[in-house]
């Protein structure tokens, strides 16, 4: 036999030399690589067999030991090199292919493959002992350092250890010894071939040797060994049938015991048959009786709730006597409120127990509930119509109790403010009483609602005329004229002290009624059962709730509760809300007329006020947002009309005194009305005091908006004075509201018009002027302007009228006597000019206005005609500074 490759150990100096003794060589043996070359047809060059070298490495870590299977190829130098590596750890299959009939190739599968669909390569072995070697090594490898073996497909594991016990090496060691050499046959430790060992232990060696011996006992044929076997089984059956026929007396016994116990077990069974039938006849009586039992006890069960049943409706059907006395006959005297209110309480729960939510609907078809509860209606109806009656008599009468006493109101030298506290304190008593009211017929508070009303206006409608009355009596204002736009101008002492006792009186007014008011119609809000969303708590404090009122404020909560000490949340219902509105207008109907007197009362003695009265009345309706306050609202609204209505009709008669001034007057000189509107504006913005301005900025602009276009008429009579005329009177009013257009911005809009206005007439007025002196001089250059845009520059001295000769005429006609002409200039300016202050600053324009038209000429000058002399600008401005 040749010698394998696995015992070349320039092989294995080979391997480690390729993998640079990073780990230890165990085994290395040369192989064929190829895929799937046996048993398919394939090309000669994709299955050709290439030379390979298989190696079996191991490595230690600490006390871990790994092993690998590392595949080596030849270089194209013949030298070694790695391919490939591989873990033992995931070797899952060994499998010899069965297509190579020489059985030398064998397929391992790894489980970490990336790709499982290539095949694995196929390894072909020299012959079987290196195919056996390398596969025992292996499997030593695993079993030694994983502790398992992977699975094998096409081998038998018994053979391959029989083939390890037989093909292990042996080395023979030559030892010296005194008589000769001598020879030792010891095993080869480098093989590592112990897998005998490992796979089949000795035991079951011993076995398997036995197995094997039984087979050895000269048997021919397999059809002789099976009847020998055939033989022995009839044998065995006779011998079974002898031994029964000698036991037939033991097994007679033993049929007649059974026959025996069959009679005893069918007796039994007609026993039990009976008992049977007896217990469920037995089980039958005791169901019945247990039955009848338990409708025994329902039925007591039952009549001992509907007993309690009729107990409790018996307690609902019963009125008891005080509460009867109480609702159909008892008094509504203070005293008696409290009874009453739990009588009506009692009566409410009575009537609601006996609906079908709070009784069972059984209950409610029953003939005596049904008697009862017309018998409570019928008392409710009683006592309703008995409580609104005494309401209905009740405010009248005391209402008339406070007319009736002639302290309760202002008098001749005292203003009274108005005090309901006690008033009030009367009426709560019977708070609680309305609540139930409602809350057993709904319907009856209107004729109540009304009732209230109408005995509450005549009190509110006598307090706001006594105390209007006796307001104007007591106020002294000085009468201020309403032309004020006319006739002399009003003196400083009057322009700077307003007058302001007329507003006061009607803020007074407002001050005590309005917040009255409101708290009339949140304390009928809540008293009268509303169920809508107020401006005010029913218990806030208000003007006329003083400390004389003592806890009577406390003794009853308004708050909006129903008949059962229910909170109730505001609907905010448009009927409801429509209902209030009405019952309110009802009830303060009539009172606006004292207010409307005093407006028209203090418009007639100042319409000035109406700027502080506006304002007061804005701050106050600015208070008024909630529902509830409709009436107030309405009136606060129709009061700030009235106000608008009175001031517009002054500021529309002083608009009409400035247009008949047009008319009277010599266009000369400042009009009066000018001064007069800054003292006008001045004593308007006295009466304002921080309040809204929007009034006094509309009547800003329409006054002054007149002014100008009046002024503007008047100046156009006589033209050749209308530039003086303007410019004067825009001065004058600039310089009239200088300060007030600092502080008021519509002022300073029209200060800011007024100043353009002033300008352009300056402009206009100065232009005059200068060309009256010099209209030869600048109609020269205005020529030498309309030329420049049709004719070249140098053409133009040769035109008719435009050559040197022309320019030099003009020049000695327009300077010669230039200090003359500037003298006549500014008496020009003077001449007309009725305010003297404006002199200075008029001069002052027009000589820069001269300078800048002259200065235009003289660039035209040097354009067009460059070698003449003229006087130079500033020649000409020292000139004019010398005048």
């Amino acid at each position: 036999m040749a010698r394998s490759s696995a015992d070349d150990m320039e092989l294995r100096r080979a391997c480690e030399a390729a993998i640079e003794g990073k780990q230890k060589v165990v085994l290395s043996i040369r192989v064929a690589k190829s895929r799937g070359v046996w048993g398919k047809a394939g090309k000669l060059g994709r299955h050709m067999a290439k030379p390979r070298v298989l190696a079996i490495t191991t490595k230690s870590k600490g006390q871990r030991t790994k092993a690998f299977l590392r595949v080596l190829k030849y270089s194209s130098g013949g030298v070694l090199e790695p391919a490939k590596i591989y873990k033992l750890k995931h070797l899952s299959k060994v499998e010899v292919i069965q297509n190579d009939p020489s059985g030398c190739t064998f397929m391992l599968g790894f489980d970490n493959l990336r790709s499982q669909s290539v095949a694995p390569p196929q390894w072909t072995m020299r012959n079987k002992d290196d195919r056996n070697r390398l596969l025992l090594c292996i499997l030593n490898m695993c079993k030694e350092i994983l502790g398992r073996l992977p699975k094998t497909v096409g081998i038998d594991i018994v053979e391959m250890a029989l083939w390890a016990k037989e093909n292990t090496p042996a080395v023979t060691n030559q030892v010296s010894t005194q008589n000769g050499p001598a020879t030792s046959l010891v095993t080869q430790n480098d093989s590592q071939v112990t897998v005998e060992r490992d796979l089949v232990s000795q035991a079951e060696e011993e076995d398997m040797e036995a197995l094997l011996g039984i087979y050895v006992m000269g048997i021919g044929e397999a059809e002789a060994f099976s009847e020998r076997l055939k033989r022995e089984l009839l044998a065995l059956e006779a011998a079974n049938v002898h031994a029964l026929l000698e036991n037939e007396s033991i097994i007679e016994e033993v049929l007649q015991g059974l026959e025996t116990a069959s009679i005893c077990v069918h007796d039994m069974d007609e026993w039990l048959g009976i008992f049977n039938v007896k217990l469920r006849h037995m089980r039958e009586d005791i169901k019945s009786i247990e039955s009848r039992n338990n409708k025994l006890e329902l039925h007591s069960v039952n009549n001992k709730l509907l007993i309690e049943e009729l107990d409790k409706l018996l307690e609902r059907l019963q009125i008891p006597s005080e509460w009867e006395a109480a609702l159909t006959g008892g008094s509504f005297d203070e005293a008696n409120m409290i009874k009453n209110i739990e009588a009506c309480e009692w009566l409410t729960d009575a009537i609601r127990n006996l609906e079908v939510p709070n009784l069972d609907s059984c209950y409610a078809k029953l003939r005596a509930v049904k008697e009862k509860r017309a018998e409570f209606i019928l008392l409710k109806c009683t006592f309703v119509r008995r409580a609104s009656e005494f309401l209905r008599n009740y405010f009248p009468s005391l209402v008339d109790l406070m007319i009736n006493d002639k302290s309760y109101f202002s008098q001749r030298g005292l203003v009274k403010r108005p005090d309901h506290a006690e008033l009030r304190c009367k009426c709560r008593t019977y708070a609680r009483l309305l609540q139930h009211i409602k809350s057993l017929d709904k319907n009856c508070l209107g004729p109540l609602r009304k009732a209230y009303c109408h005995s509450f206006n005549l009190l509110l409608r006598r307090e706001v005329r006594e105390f209007a009355n006796e307001l104007r009596a007591s106020t002294k204002a000085s009468r201020n004229p309403n032309l004020w736009l006319e006739g002399p101008t009003a003196s400083s002492q009057t322009a700077n002290n307003a007058d302001t006792s007329t507003s006061e009186a009607y803020s007074k007014m407002l001050t005590v009624f309005i917040p009255l008011f409101v708290d009339e119609s949140s304390f009928f809000v809540h008293f009268m059962c509303f169920e809508v969303s107020t401006f005010a708590p029913p218990d806030a404090p208000s003007v006329d709730r003083t400390a004389s009122n003592g806890n009577c404020t406390n003794e009853e909560n308004l708050s909006k509760m129903n008949a059962h000490g229910n909170d109730v949340k505001p609907s905010n219902n448009p009927a409801e809300l429509a209902m209030l509105n009405e019952c309110l207008r009802e009830l303060l109907d009539g009172t606006q007329e004292d207010f409307y007197s005093v407006v028209d009362w203090a418009c007639k003695i100042d319409p000035m006020c109406c700027i502080s009265m506006h304002g007061i009345t804005e701050r106050y309706l600015s208070g008024q947002k909630a529902d509830a306050a409709g009436f107030v609202r309405l009136l606060l609204d129709d009061l700030e009309t009235r106000i608008s209505v009175h001031f517009s009709r002054f500021v529309d008669d002083a608009c009409y005194q400035i247009e008949r001034h047009e008319r009277n007057v010599r266009p000369m000189g400042v009009v009066p009305y000018i001064p007069r509107f800054a003292s006008l504006a001045t004593r308007m913005e006295q009466y304002i005091q921080g309040q809204s301005r929007d009034l006094v900025d509309q009547a800003y602009t329409k006054i002054v908006s007149i002014m100008f276009v009046t002024l503007e008429r008047i100046a156009q009579t006589d033209p050749k004075y209308s530039d003086i005329v303007l410019l004067e009177n825009y001065a004058a009013f600039q310089n009239s509201l200088y300060d007030l257009a600092n502080a008021v911005p519509t002022l300073a809009k029209f200060y800011h018009q007024a100043s353009e206005s002033y300008e352009q007439a300056c402009l206009r007025h100065i232009n005059m002027v200068i060309y009256i002196h010099f209209e030869k001089l600048f109609q020269f250059a205005r020529r030498i302007e309309e030329l420049t845009f049709t004719i070249p520059s140098e053409e133009i001295p040769f035109q008719v009228g435009m050559s040197k000769v022309d320019l030099r005429k003009t020049l000695k006609s327009s300077l010669s006597g230039l200090d003359k002409a500037i003298g006549a200039m500014y008496r020009k300016l003077q001449k007309n000019l009725t305010s003297e202050e404006l002199l200075p600053s008029l001069w002052d324009k027009c000589k820069n206005e001269f300078l800048d038209k002259y200065g235009s000429f003289l660039q035209l000058v040097a354009k067009i005609y460059p070698n003449e002399t003229i006087p130079t600008a500033s020649e000409m401005r020292e000139l004019l500074a010398s005048m």
